[in-house]
């Protein structure tokens, strides 16, 4: 299914499988190493689309508990840091596919969309899309024909589509906070400073505030902060790495200056956030 690698705790998935597209079921994640107890940390480079039919548990995406229960979609984009947490009793399908099977305009497919969301209206019609997709790519295993690849791809299309339908609708005109949004994800430890991306994508610093504030709900620079922060919460949580390296991955010359970021942004110190990030949990909050 996918080749592991590891850094420092958090576990590297990368695609692997033949064809782009892979469906698998819950009870077969539970017996991979990444469904085991107790549930390693995952950075995929590929995409996760889940469908929950059955059970209950929770799915944790960098540091945001997710509840599933029937009728749960959850969407796991390519570099979301996660965890399943509690998914004994969780069944229905899953579907890992490569970044480029994503159709252009599929609502679901924003790379800052929702996590999770239900299934109202057409429940039945997403599962059928799920179903058959999950038919064909089992015929593909045991009888795979010349167009096996090219079903799988148009089925995939089929279910993004019914799937991210359920979806909450993105904000309209929101083309100026997509281009910020990548920009950030791309340069976020290079320059912390809303007027270094409006110079380099055309647009005011004004103007990147207003559309990332209707989009997100926070202004621009907020929003730059909040990305570097979760990069050290990443690290800080999940790998050994001291204080000073992480402050160099994010982007900071100085240990100290980093601190008092992190610091004013968390309400904790980098290190005092590390020891309790590393604390087990009791147990996942449903």
């Amino acid at each position: 299914m996918v080749k592991n690698g590891q850094q420092a705790g958090i576990r590297s998935l990368r695609y692997a499988a033949d064809g782009g597209v892979e469906v698998i079921a819950f009870p077969r994640l539970r017996d991979m190493p990444a469904g085991s107890a107790p549930q390693p940390v995952q950075r995929a480079d590929f995409h996760v689309l889940a469908i929950v039919d059955s059970g209950r548990g929770t799915v944790t995406v960098d540091f945001v508990h997710h509840r599933l229960e029937p009728g749960t979609i959850v969407w796991i984009r390519p570099g979301r840091v996660h965890r399943w947490d509690d998914i004994a009793d969780v069944d229905g399908t899953l579907v890992l596919f490569r970044p480029e099977y994503v159709p252009l305009g599929s609502p679901g497919a924003a790379p800052f969309g929702p996590v999770t969301w239900r299934r109202p209206g057409r429940p039945a019609l997403v599962r059928l899309a799920a179903d058959h997709l999950r038919r064909e790519y089992d015929a593909s295993r045991t009888r795979p024909m010349p167009g096996s690849a090219a079903i799988l791809r148009a089925l995939l299309e089929v279910l993004l589509l019914r799937a991210g339908e359920c979806a909450p609708p993105p904000p309209a005109g929101r083309e100026a906070f997509t281009a910020f949004a990548a920009a950030v994800e791309a340069h976020f430890a290079t320059s912390r400073e809303v007027s270094w991306y409006a110079r380099r994508l055309g647009y005011s610093p004004r103007t990147l505030s207003r559309a990332t504030r209707d989009a997100a709900g926070c202004g621009a620079k907020r929003f730059l902060d909040d990305r570097v922060v979760l990069e050290a919460k990443r690290l800080l949580a999940h790998t050994g790495i001291t204080v000073a390296e992480c402050a160099r991955r994010t982007g900071f010359d100085d240990t100290a200056n980093f601190s008092k970021f992190f610091r004013a942004r968390t309400g904790l110190a980098p290190g005092a956030f590390a020891a309790r990030a590393r604390t087990p949990a009791t147990s996942a909050p449903r």
